[in-house]
């Protein structure tokens, strides 16, 4: 029986200190390995290239080329990789820029370990993975938006089926597909066969469109 793959980091933080305990934290876990280290935005997207890591863990503010634009080019070229954001900065302009540059998360520095690794592996499962405290200004946004009278993209929820309301209310609220099929009885394929008609309806393109449109909706709520 061949031993499961291993999910390949990428860690970019221009702190050789950061770097190091990342590095110490991470290399421990049986399910991950750490394939590269970068310093800058610039030096980030070389390494994707040589390396293409599954995960990478990104710093916003760096020399050269900063997270933002660094996670806008890596996601034109290599949709497939994710990034996630790991950085001290916890205000609106960064958090909403890093979302926008294609982003699957967003993890304060002050996170717990744990908390850490699940938003690791929940981003290289495809999901979105939103610390509460920053989950909460997707909400604000989306209250002013809405006081604004300004309208979600993409066509009504109404036009879904039962089902496929089901499944974007499961999903937007963080769950797997492997958790939403067993939820639903129902198979992993049909929950793909159901998000990707979701995001055709809709013309959503990312989960975490998909994450802020349920919002906007109120389709789901965020505790605290």
């Amino acid at each position: 029986m061949s031993e499961p793959d291993k999910i390949k980091l990428l860690l970019v933080d221009d702190h050789v200190v950061v770097r190091s305990g990342l590095r110490m934290l991470l290399e421990t876990r049986p399910d991950m390995v750490i394939v590269a280290e970068a310093q800058s935005g610039a030096e980030a997207v070389r390494l994707v290239t040589q390396h293409r890591p599954d995960v990478v863990l990104m710093d916003v503010q760096m020399p050269d080329m900063n997270g933002i634009e660094a996670t806008r080019q890596i996601k034109e070229r290599w949709p497939e990789t994710q990034v996630l954001a790991l950085t001290m900065y916890e205000d609106d302009q960064y958090f909403f820029e890093m979302l926008q540059a294609g982003a699957s998360g967003y993890v304060p520095k002050r996170a717990a370990p744990d908390e850490l690794v699940t938003a690791i592996r929940t981003v290289y499962g495809g999901d979105v993975f939103l610390y509460p405290s920053l989950a909460n200004k997707l909400v604000r946004d989306y209250l002013e938006r809405a006081s604004a009278g300004d309208t979600p993209a993409g066509s009504d929820s109404e036009s879904l089926t039962p089902r496929e309301q089901e499944v974007l209310i499961q999903i937007a609220g963080g769950l797997t597909n492997q958790e939403i099929a067993l939820q639903l009885g129902i198979s992993v394929k049909t929950v793909d066969r159901h998000r990707e008609n979701i995001m055709s309806k809709l013309h959503l393109h990312s989960r975490i469109e998909l994450v802020k449109y349920a919002l906007r909706q109120g389709l789901i709520e965020l505790d605290g």
